[in-house]
C-alpha cells in the first residue's frame, strides 16, 4: 500500500522540522497514540491503539529516523506488532520546502500488513490509512501553526 500527499503549513520550515522531531507534538498528532518514547535522536518507541473496520488492536512498535538530508528531507522506517490482530511495517520519505514563509510538506509512504488486518481487504485498509494520515497532518499543521503564532 502506498500513500502520497502534500500539505501547506503556515509556519517557517525550521519550526516544522523542529515539530517533526518533538515527541510530545507527535504524540498529540498521531491518531490513537498512547505513548511515544524518544530513545535517541533517531530512535522512537510508540504504543498506538487503532480500529480498522471490526478489528481493534494495540500496536507496539519502533521507528527509526534517517536525518541525513535534514532539514529539507528525511525518512523514517518502522514496524509494529498488534498481537493477534497482526503486524505492520513500512516507511515514509518526507520533504520540506519553504515558500513565502509557509512550509510545503510532501510525503510518500509505503506499508505492508499481515495477520487479521491483512484479511480485511485492501480497500478498507487503504481508506483507513488515508484517513489516519489526513488526521495526523491536519492536527500537526494546527499544532505547529499555534506554536508559531
Amino acid at each position: 500500500m502506498e500513500l502520497n500527499d502534500e500539505i501547506t503549513i503556515n509556519a517557517p520550515m525550521s519550526d516544522v522540522y523542529a515539530a517533526l522531531n518533538d515527541p510530545e507534538i507527535l504524540r498529540q498528532c498521531i491518531p490513537g497514540c498512547e505513548e511515544l518514547i524518544k530513545h535517541s535522536d533517531t530512535e522512537l518507541e510508540a504504543k498506538v491503539v487503532l480500529k480498522v473496520g471490526p478489528v481493534k488492536a494495540k500496536f507496539s512498535g519502533d521507528v527509526t529516523l534517517d536525518t541525513a538530508g535534514a532539514p529539507s528531507a528525511f525518512s523514517l522506517t518502522g514496524q509494529g506488532n498488534g498481537g493477534a490482530a497482526g503486524h505492520a511495517k513500512g516507511g515514509a520519505d518526507v520533504t520540506l520546502r519553504e515558500e513565502d514563509g509557509q512550509t510545503i510538506l510532501t510525503y510518500a509512504a509505503k506499508a505492508e500488513i499481515g495477520g487479521k488486518l491483512a484479511q480485511l481487504g485492501s480497500r478498507l485498509i487503504q481508506s483507513t490509512a488515508k484517513k489516519l494520515a489526513g488526521k495526523f497532518f491536519k492536527t500537526f499543521a494546527e499544532v505547529v501553526e499555534q506554536v508559531d503564532a
